[in-house]
């Protein structure tokens, strides 16, 4: 899912008095090039950056019939390897976090070399090739402040304040105790700067009894709350590593590898390294595509990958 652009100059320029006013007493300073609220109310957006929730009908450009289905490269870089530290921002998350923070931290240090990050390894841009390299470095949770809502601008404030050192290759997801309600989507990945040094971001929405973002995990342990927000975590992490910056891989609709297997699974469940257990949809495989080894999406195109 690719990242949003500026709906209305009156709103970037909102955007720009919270974000300012939100980082007066920081050291830190973030910049980015876009903010969005509801992606569906953007007209430019297509839809890029977002997971959308199951029985969601969006507009996309219809490819042409003589291109591909596969992803091709848009002479940008990828992401080689990732230094990940997730954020838990709101209230509730130091009173009733349930499993969900353990339990994604045993997520982030599983995921690197496992068969499911080999799922991207393939795609490749100006600064090399997408490797199964991803690092875990710990969560934060910021529980003194309201989650500041799903724009972009008050998402890359919050990594630029709660993380102490961000590097290039970090990939900061934040988990907010906020419910989805009408939003469309369960997640978006996007980028930016906490001062010179530029980062990818994530948010997600607190999808606990949220039908419309439940895989409907069978994986014994794991309540609902944190079966869903494991499966889209691997949704946006694997696009961030592909297309973090706009310049990466998707297809003639704007559709990035997690974009095109959305809602679809290989297996019951997905091992990770240190091994746990996880039920993730899989991701697309130009390769696979090719050679007609990946299993259907919900189109019945042969390219996805479920990293067994």
């Amino acid at each position: 899912m690719k990242r949003f652009l500026s709906v209305f100059t009156v709103v970037a320029l909102l955007a720009t008095v919270s974000l300012n006013a939100q980082n007066a007493a920081s050291t830190t300073t973030p910049s980015t090039l876009k903010d969005t609220s509801d992606p569906r109310l953007d007209p430019e957006s297509k839809a890029h950056g977002v997971h959308w929730a199951k029985g969601v009908v969006r507009a996309a450009k219809p490819a042409k019939p003589s291109r591909s289905v596969n992803m091709t490269w848009h002479n940008g870089a990828i992401m080689t390897s990732a230094a990940v530290q997730s954020i838990f921002w709101g209230p509730s998350w130091s009173t009733n976090a349930g499993d969900k923070i353990t339990g994604m931290d045993l997520w982030y240090s599983g995921y690197g070399g496992s068969n499911y990050a080999g799922t991207s390894t393939e795609y490749t841009g100006t600064n090399g090739q997408v490797t199964r390299t991803v690092s875990f470095g710990g969560h934060f949770t910021d529980g003194t402040t309201p989650s500041g809502g799903q724009q972009v601008a008050p998402i890359l404030a919050e990594v630029c304040k709660v993380i102490p050192n961000p590097v290039a290759n970090g990939y900061y997801p934040v988990y907010t105790d906020l419910p989805r309600g009408n939003a469309g989507y369960c997640a978006w990945h996007s980028y930016g700067s906490c001062g010179s040094t530029p980062v990818q971001i994530a948010f997600f929405w607190n999808l606990d009894g949220d039908a419309g973002c439940d895989p409907q995990s069978t994986v014994s342990g794991h309540s609902q709350g944190l079966a869903a927000i494991s499966n889209v975590s691997g949704h946006e992490l694997a696009e961030a590593m592909t297309d973090p910056r706009n310049g990466g891989w998707y297809d003639s609709r704007g559709a990035e590898n997690g974009d095109k297997c959305a809602w679809t699974f290989g297996a019951p469940s997905v091992t990770f390294t240190n091994g746990s257990q996880w039920k993730i949809q899989g991701e697309w495989s130009n390769a696979a595509f090719t050679a007609g080894t990946g299993y259907p999406n919900s189109s019945g195109q042969r390219g996805c990958l479920g990293g067994q």
